[in-house]
């Protein structure tokens, strides 16, 4: 059977039952099976394959972040999306890698966005040649217009600090989350970004110019002009010679057999 193959998960079974409905409605869905609590959903996940589980939270004996934990544990993991009538389990939600985060009661069309994200999540885990110590991508959750919503910080250009939270800022907006900027920029070090101000944490790959001007540095984010401070010259100019080798390398090799020819 083509399609994914998903888990519907929810103790009420009205509530099952409209879930279940609706995923069902979409042509990429291939099959849906159903469980009332957490418990019934493990010997489900555990005798069949599943794409992904459509999670409530809260449920009896095993809820849903109780099973979420244990699906990280799984050598093949489903992709998890919460479907829940409260919003203070989102940052929960984020820290253990769900794929999005849907508010009852919702709208077809975000269950629609919500399988689209699935397949997306599913594609990027297909093998690849990459390198072996390659840093997982994240999700974050954040508020638009009174919906929780969920970014990957691939999509993050740099990030701003406002006090105890910090704003995101993506080619299509900014977001606002409660995250210190020195937090991010902890969690972060090993995925390329890097602390270039007390007010400014920025990808490496997301630098499209460097200027320097009367001794001071600064970087050109698309549109955006950010000021190095004079503490973090240093460590920009060492991750940006860095993180620029290993392209001049890959530059070298590839001209080698051309050479050769000729």
């Amino acid at each position: 059977m083509s399609g994914l193959r998903v888990l519907a998960v929810d103790d009420e079974a009205p509530a099952r039952a409209e879930l279940a409905y609706v995923l069902k409605q979409d042509e990429r869905i291939g099959e849906v099976r159903t469980a009332q609590n957490g418990t019934e959903a493990l010997k489900v996940l555990q005798t069949e394959p599943i794409d992904a589980v459509f999670l409530d939270i809260r449920m009896p004996g095993i809820d849903g972040m109780d099973l979420a934990k244990v699906l990280k544990r799984f050598t093949e993991a489903p992709a998890i999306v919460f479907v829940t009538a409260f919003e203070d389990h989102a940052v929960s939600a984020f820290d253990l890698r769900a794929v999005d985060y849907v508010l009852k009661p919702y709208r077809p069309e975000r269950l629609h966005e919500a399988i689209s994200r699935v397949i997306e999540a599913k594609a990027a885990r297909q093998p690849v040649a990459a390198a072996a110590d390659s840093v997982e991508d994240e999700t974050i959750p954040v508020e638009l217009a009174g919906v929780t919503r969920f970014i990957k910080r691939s999509e993050i250009r740099y990030v701003e600090a406002h006090g105890d939270y910090a704003r995101l800022v993506t080619r299509d907006g900014r977001h606002l989350v409660r995250i210190p900027l020195a937090v991010l920029e902890e969690r972060w070090a090993d995925a390329g970004f890097v602390r270039i101000h007390r007010r400014w944490l920025v990808s490496l790959s997301t630098i499209d110019e460097v200027r320097v001007d009367a001794g001071r540095m600064s970087v050109r984010v698309g549109d955006a002009m950010l000021e190095v401070s004079r503490r973090h010259t240093r460590e920009l100019r060492d991750r940006l010679v860095r993180s620029a080798r290993p392209r001049r390398q890959e530059s070298v090799a590839a001209a080698a057999p051309r050479a050769a020819k000729s």
